[in-house]
């Protein structure tokens, strides 16, 4: 069997980690999570971050002990079974291929609404390119969209700061639970970029000291970031304002800042995709390997790149950016990378002694928070999950009885 040449430092792990959340969230998720939560927006993002953070150790953990390719479903499968495993794996390509045709949706609008969905297009085939070209090209193209987005996010915190405004007044509660769990759901799509450091497993070097130590530098320093600016967008527009905005950011520091916050939202989102892209072929080739997928997928390219993978990935993305709305598809993306993530924590409890430096609590915790996360996102997005899943399991069954 063809394997991934292991190519990835901790540097470039950690730039891809970034890369893959510091995207879209940013610059969607806090209108419809102000628009739940209300002033209590920023408990909503402490939840988040708590569950964002168990998550993290749970997958660096489980990476420790099995440095492959494929993330929760390699876990699942390897320490609860095929079904789990199954179950993860569509988990995750179901949620993140949603996610991808959003966010290259979104970084159409951005960039030249009236042509929304043809940029959009353009941007997935280009992506898939540059991962069909190698991981090192994925990690560089990744380190300069992270510098070029965090310089200017700085920036922009900088001129609100000299500017001074007025603050706005509002009150930390004002929303129910559920109103806050939701929110708490729909920035977790913000936080959820690190699963990408695990699917990617194959190609590190020295994983099982280097996931780990990726995984929680790149988590926390997103946590610090969308803190500073979820706290600012409250201070400055108040909860009702930020509810109502089209572009948070851009409302932040006045109409003259539009073109430069459109800019820096469409290469936010081309990093954000390029690594949901990579993350989702790793997955299929891991899924291929053992028959759960067509065994084409696990074809590896002389360049060490799952290929074929990689253009079908693009290809149902595409499908999705033709076909179906952004907003609706980030509750669903949300909802189905919860159940993958407490799909983790689940494969976690099943560790051996010596593969266990967490204690216990934390999966259990974790498991329970994914969950209650996830059910409390809009019926829409978990009827949808539930259905996909279950058509999947049922699929799967028939075709393995019939072999």
């Amino acid at each position: 069997m063809a394997v991934l040449e292991r190519r990835l430092g901790a540097g470039s792990a950690v730039v891809i980690g970034l890369a893959s959340m510091i995207g879209a969230g940013v610059f969607f998720v806090w209108a419809p999570a102000a628009d739940a939560a209300g002033g209590a927006l920023l408990v909503g993002l402490v939840i988040a971050g708590v569950v964002a953070t168990l998550n993290a150790l749970s997958t660096a953990q489980l990476a420790m002990q099995l440095p492959v390719s494929g993330g929760s479903y390699a876990y699942g499968r390897a320490l609860r079974g095929e079904r789990t495993g199954f179950t993860a794996g569509t988990l995750f390509l179901a949620g993140k291929t949603a996610s991808a045709a959003a966010i290259a949706v979104v970084a159409g609008q951005y960039l030249w609404p009236d042509q929304a969905r043809a940029v959009a297009v353009v941007v997935v085939v280009a992506l898939a390119a540059v991962n069909a070209s190698g991981i090192r090209s994925t990690a560089g193209v990744s380190a300069a969209i992270v510098t070029v987005v965090l310089a200017g996010l700085v920036v922009a915190l900088v001129a609100v700061a000299v500017a001074a405004p007025e603050p706005e007044p509002f009150q930390l509660g004002g929303a129910g639970v559920y109103g806050v769990l939701q929110a708490a759901g729909l920035m977790f799509f913000s936080f959820a970029g690190y699963a990408r450091l695990a699917t990617l497993g194959e190609e590190v070097r020295d994983p099982r000291r280097t996931l780990p130590r990726a995984i929680l530098a790149a988590l926390g320093i997103a946590l610090v970031l969308y803190a500073t600016i979820a706290t600012v967008l409250l201070v400055v527009l108040g909860p009702d304002r930020l509810a109502a905005s089209a572009s948070p950011l851009a409302d932040l520091l006045g109409g003259g800042w539009d073109p430069v916050i459109r800019l820096l939202a469409g290469i936010a989102c081309v990093g954000s995709l390029l690594n949901i892209l990579a993350g989702l072929s790793r997955t299929s080739l891991a899924m291929a390997r053992n028959r759960d997928l067509p065994g084409g997928l696990a074809h590896i390219s002389r360049r060490s790149t799952p290929v074929v993978a990689e253009l079908v990935v693009a290809a149902v993305a595409i499908i999705g950016v033709l076909v179906l709305p952004a907003g609706a598809l980030i509750g669903f993306s949300s909802c189905a990378v919860l159940g993958y993530y407490a799909i983790a924590h689940f494969s976690a409890l099943a560790q051996s002694g010596e593969h266990r430096w967490l204690p216990r609590w934390v999966h259990v915790v974790g498991l329970t928070g994914c969950l209650v996360l996830a059910v409390t996102l809009p019926w829409q997005a978990v009827l949808g999950a539930v259905l996909l899943l279950a058509v999947a399991l049922g699929a799967r069954e028939l075709l393995h009885r019939r072999a």
